[in-house]
């Protein structure tokens, strides 16, 4: 029997509508919803696995082996989704802070789907603007589910590549299209993310000088700043009834962690990282710097933090009640990435390019020679 799949470029992608953001974020609403009802698989036991690391030495061993560096690594992210999808998949990446050295990307990323039956391959695509746009529509759906009633206006801290994904994700679900502040460290590059920006969403966009100008007053508050250095936001900036959106890493005080409702995309995953590496918590933080919840996680531990309190996203989708009870709750949404957001939208716009005609077939073999 044959067996072929569709290979997906890049290219191929943009014709598929990866950058479509309004189907992006109903196809991760469709995803938490799934998730929230149990039907998912990530990796290892725990069923909840953020993926699989290559971890490089810190020192030279032998021959050519690479040595650990910034987000040197290589990771595979498996994940089964059911519901409307019922796909598996996986996606695969490198990445390395230098490879803007040679003009590429920091991270280069693919995504396989597979029949959830036969395990046979059913596409490979191109995943940089796939993951992209799949990290925006995350704050996006939290914003639909957690905002208040009045939620207007939103600030946008770091005007990198992934807040570009996180603004046109918030905007397509803020209930009243107000005004979005913009900060960056670097006050040009806020101007030009304005500019680049506008265009391409209904809220009106604002650069501001001081992080503090972005933050106070805001109702939706989303935080992707690159690098390690983390946001931090004081308790006198958190307004009544904000959203405080962590795609990059912010910290918020003991008493803020204690005082509002903290909502993860997926508790299970963070508290698998967690318990992982319960007994380092050196490599916990080194390992986690990146992530939103790698402070929290560490209180968790110490037992300065209730771990039965956590709650997620796919929770509060599928039981409204556990989400916000007044226009004054507070909330502090933590991301860290799944698998399963990569195959939810791998498989729409893998499912799109069939419709349309796009993409090259590949053949896996016209007979298996060992069947």
């Amino acid at each position: 029997m044959s067996l072929d799949f569709l290979y997906l470029s890049e290219p191929d992608m943009l014709k598929a509508g990866v950058l479509d953001m309004k189907r992006c974020v109903q196809s991760m609403d469709d995803m938490f919803r799934t998730m929230g009802e149990g039907d998912y698989l990530m990796g290892s036991p725990s069923e909840n696995h953020h993926g699989m690391m290559l971890w490089f030495p810190i020192e030279e061993r032998v021959g050519k082996m690479p040595v650990a560096g910034p987000d040197r690594r290589f990771m595979a992210m498996p994940a089964y989704l059911g519901g409307r999808f019922y796909i598996c998949g996986n996606k695969w990446y490198g990445s390395n802070v230098k490879n803007s050295e040679k003009g590429l990307p920091r991270s280069v990323l693919t995504v396989m789907l597979n029949d959830v039956d036969t395990g046979a391959p059913v596409a490979l695509m191109s995943a940089n603007l796939l993951s992209s746009m799949r990290t925006g529509a995350v704050p996006g759906v939290a914003t639909k589910y957690l905002q208040k009633s009045d939620a207007s206006t939103v600030a946008i801290i770091g005007a990198g590549v992934v807040s570009r994904s996180c603004l046109l994700g918030i905007s397509e679900t803020i209930k009243i299209k107000g005004t979005a502040k913009v900060y960056d460290l670097f006050y040009e590059k806020a101007e030009k993310f304005c500019r680049d920006m506008q265009s391409q969403t209904s809220l009106k966009l604002v650069p501001v000088k001081t992080m503090e100008e972005a933050i106070v007053g805001s109702d939706v508050v989303s935080v992707a700043a690159s690098g390690l250095q983390p946001v931090d936001i004081p308790d006198e900036w958190i307004k009544p009834g904000a959203i405080y959106l962590a795609t990059g890493t912010a910290n918020f005080s003991n008493e803020a962690y204690s005082k509002y409702n903290v909502v993860f995309d997926n508790w299970k995953m963070h508290k698998d990282w967690l318990d992982e590496l319960r007994d380092e918590p050196e490599r916990l933080l080194s390992v986690n710097a990146g992530h939103p919840s790698a402070r929290l996680l560490l209180k968790v531990s110490s037992g300065e933090a209730d771990g039965s309190k956590m709650i997620s996203l796919g929770d509060i989708i599928a039981n409204p009640e556990l989400g916000r009870k007044t226009d004054d709750d507070v909330f502090l949404f933590l991301t860290g990435g799944m698998g399963t957001e990569d195959v939810a939208w791998g498989y729409d716009v893998y499912s799109e390019a069939v419709r349309l005609g796009i993409g090259q077939k590949l053949s896996l073999w016209d007979k298996p020679h060992w069947a």
